[in-house]
């Protein structure tokens, strides 16, 4: 899985139009196309647009419901839990089908905010996945404690269980932002003419032509993927550290 990384980023220096490796001189050409070739810079921008308010609409949906499903108990804690991981389990064609031919119905195809729509249900369990980790470990007693104090809901939530639930908020951010920029199946079907994500780009690039741009942006999009998963770790060992000391 590794080995596709390293051979990759050599390729996107190539100073020829084609997929060779080792690659044939050295050009940054390719990273310069990628920001100024129309359909590589919309694609970038309509991405990171897209996902940037998916993630948003992720982290406030799925911390409400595993906040929810952290009161629940027995049967219903199981069918919620069920529902809302579902979008993990399905097959990634069948949601795009089905989401196609609803979306297709309601004219939010080839729209921002069918794409924002579907990225979200789709995003949304890696939230509730890590939010409720983080959840397990948090004690619930400081509610109370707040409470006590004067504190009504709204400040106990932001200002105890926030603080205290945030590696696992900055995780589930991170899952949901990711996944909503590297998914491409979903994105196939809801494309249109003037909306086409990156990685719906990219697909396309593979079989129009034999672009190094692809391989450009892929190098990007590992690095800039390392350095946040890089900072995270950081964080949450800073974090692990001062609960120590």
């Amino acid at each position: 899985m590794i080995a596709p990384l390293l051979v990759i980023i050599p390729m996107s220096f190539t100073s020829v139009q084609s997929f060779t490796f080792p690659p044939k001189g050295f050009s940054t050409q390719w990273y310069v196309n990628l920001f100024t070739n129309e359909h590589w810079y919309r694609g970038l921008f309509q991405s990171l647009a897209i996902s940037l308010v998916v993630t948003a609409l992720s982290l406030a949906l799925g911390t409400g419901a595993a906040l929810g499903m952290g009161k629940m108990g027995g049967v219903s804690r199981a069918v919620t839990s069920s529902l809302v991981l579902s979008p993990l389990i399905i097959p990634a064609v069948v949601s795009g089908v089905g989401t196609y031919a609803i979306f297709l119905n309601w004219h939010l195809a080839g729209s921002y905010l069918g794409f924002i729509f579907a990225h979200t249900a789709l995003a949304t369990p890696f939230v509730v996945m890590t939010v409720g980790a983080a959840l397990r470990g948090f004690n619930r007693t400081l509610e109370d404690a707040a409470a006590s104090c004067g504190a009504n809901p709204l400040e106990t939530f932001f200002l105890v269980v926030v603080p205290s639930i945030a590696p696992g908020l900055a995780s589930g951010g991170l899952f949901a932002f990711m996944a909503s920029f590297d998914e491409v199946v979903v994105a196939s079907f809801l494309a249109g003419p003037a909306l086409k994500t990156l990685p719906v780009q990219m697909f396309t690039s593979v079989w129009i032509d034999s672009d190094p741009t692809l391989a450009a942006v892929s190098t990007l999009i590992v690095a800039v993927t390392s350095v946040l998963i890089f900072v995270a770790m950081q964080v949450s060992r800073s974090r692990a550290a001062k609960r120590r000391a």
